[in-house]
């Protein structure tokens, strides 16, 4: 077995979108995106209630990617115009597949206002290629006790497969790219070796706790949060120094232009001018406020 090489080292520091402040390890100065990654905000834990609501997204729309929703705490309402709804848990995952154009909402449930309570997430925008940017679009949500756990020798790590497989062990969400999704949970002093596909690109992202990773560099939130490493091992090690929770993404680069704006990830400007225009005359769907 051999290492994975650390190809770059990234912050996840706090910025304004909007009136949400939340981190954002991708894109930054460092780091533009790591394909086909182009976007990762970590949002939370906001303590929301009937006076405090920032995170109350109203319709709005995408195309030519896939949003990604990882719930931490609190619970959300998702709808869209393929007509979904669904409440979204802690540990749940939703994934979306814009294609050529979807418009959703997400936010609090009104149920979870009224109560009180904390919320915490990412959105993960993972690009579609060129072939798929205009297929039909899709919706996933999947409940957080559907999805296969793996335990460490140890039994200090968890390691929910998303999506992909890890060693052999199917993820539940079935994906357009070659992608692999784990969701990582680890005790004080657990240890995890994580399998790597030497064809993908991969990162591994800390949302809370101290970890080691491959015995050389420290992943502490606040400070370094973000690890983007090289292709040429097959796995990685990571020793928690605390309770920690890590996020590890790896896919096959798409090695082809992008162009974004706002909600839109396509491949030139005229595709990006013909999506705005498209939401426009109504081609992507309708959805009530």
């Amino acid at each position: 077995m051999k290492l994975n090489t650390i190809k770059s080292v990234g912050r996840s520091d706090l910025v304004n979108m909007g009136t949400i402040r939340l981190r954002q390890p991708i894109p930054t100065q460092a780091i533009e995106n790591i394909d086909p990654f182009v976007l990762l905000h970590h949002y939370g834990p906001y303590e929301i209630n009937a006076l405090n609501n920032p995170f109350d997204l109203g319709p709005h729309p995408h195309r030519g990617f896939e949003p990604i929703t990882f719930l931490i705490q609190g619970e959300q309402l998702h709808r869209d115009s393929l007509g979904n709804e669904s409440i979204v848990k802690a540990g749940d995952v939703q994934w979306t597949t814009s294609g050529r154009g979807i418009i959703h909402s997400e936010g609090p449930t009104a149920s979870f206002v009224e109560k009180g309570g904390t919320l915490e997430g990412i959105q993960l925008w993972l690009n579609l290629p060129a072939a798929k940017k205009m297929m039909q679009p899709k919706y996933q949500h999947v409940a957080s006790e559907s999805f296969n756990i793996i335990t460490s020798e140890d039994n200090k790590v968890t390691v929910q497969v998303i999506a992909g497989d890890y060693n052999a062990i199917q993820g539940k969400i079935t994906t357009q790219t070659s992608v692999n999704t784990y969701m990582i949970n680890m005790e004080e002093g657990g240890t995890i070796n994580v399998p790597m596909n030497s064809l993908h690109q991969s990162m591994l992202y800390l949302l809370n706790g101290d970890v080691m990773v491959n015995e050389e560099i420290q992943l502490l939130k606040g400070e370094n949060q973000l690890i983007e490493f090289n292709t040429d091992g097959n796995e990685i090690v990571i020793i928690s120094k605390t309770k920690s929770k890590l996020l590890f993404l790896s896919g096959c680069p798409l090695n082809e232009k992008v162009a974004n704006y706002g909600p839109y990830v396509m491949n030139t400007q005229t595709e990006l001018l013909e999506a705005m225009r498209d939401y426009q005359q109504g081609k992507m769907g309708f959805l009530p406020a």
